[in-house]
């Protein structure tokens, strides 16, 4: 009973808190499927994960061909030369197992890449919403990504796309308005150019043969 009364107290208190602060939403997955510089990054990521699967599907054809092969010559080999071919097939099981744990494994490759490639987008994704927050005055901001059921959601409390703007806004493969607009060139440049123009329709036109 004393943990319904504090969770009452705790829901009654967020209420009151965000009736006085402004809410905004935002979907931080969203946003980071949207910026160009991660997909790349996520791109390179994904074709080094489809190398290594294929490394690791050549060695599983190499480990049964060599295993089928020893199943169908066991009967010939005695001695040292039984263990030898045995080993081999044992360590190259153990290698593609090793290979597939420190690779695919919970605590492996990919995970660390894709945590290392995701956080530093992330980050840039929090100044943003620091900076649209602190524009638009929000006490609270929620992200749908975070495992929040949002069932209704009217357009004035969603930010992301604000977010996401600030985000390419600022992003380095964005062209800036000098590199858009054309290069105004000044007279002198101009006349220079008409005469260069001039001298080669004149050293062209010299060169054509002239006919009787």
């Amino acid at each position: 009973m004393k943990k319904f009364q504090l969770l009452f107290i705790f829901l009654l208190g967020f209420a009151i808190t965000a009736n006085a602060q402004k809410i905004g939403v935002v979907d931080t997955d969203y946003i980071l499927g949207k910026l160009p510089q991660y997909k790349e990054a996520e791109a390179r990521l994904n074709e080094q994960i489809t190398n290594w699967q294929n490394e690791i599907q050549t060695l599983q054809t190499e480990f049964e061909k060599k295993k089928m092969t020893l199943e169908n010559e066991k009967v010939l080999l005695i001695g040292d030369q039984l263990k030898q071919r045995q080993k081999e097939v044992d360590d190259l099981d153990k290698r593609i197992k090793g290979m597939i744990n420190n690779r695919f494994g919970s605590m492996g490759e990919i995970n660390n890449a894709r945590s290392n490639l995701t956080k530093p987008f992330q980050d840039l994704i929090w100044g943003a919403i620091k900076t649209v927050s602190e524009k638009n005055t929000l006490g609270i901001v929620l992200d749908k990504s975070n495992n929040i059921s949002v069932i209704f959601l009217d357009k004035r409390y969603d930010y992301t796309d604000k977010v996401l703007d600030l985000l390419l806004k600022n992003s380095p493969a964005k062209k800036t308005e000098t590199d858009s607009k054309p290069v105004k060139r000044s007279p002198v440049e101009e006349r220079n150019e008409k005469m260069k123009t001039m001298k080669t329709r004149s050293s062209a036109k010299a060169m054509e043969p002239q006919t009787k």
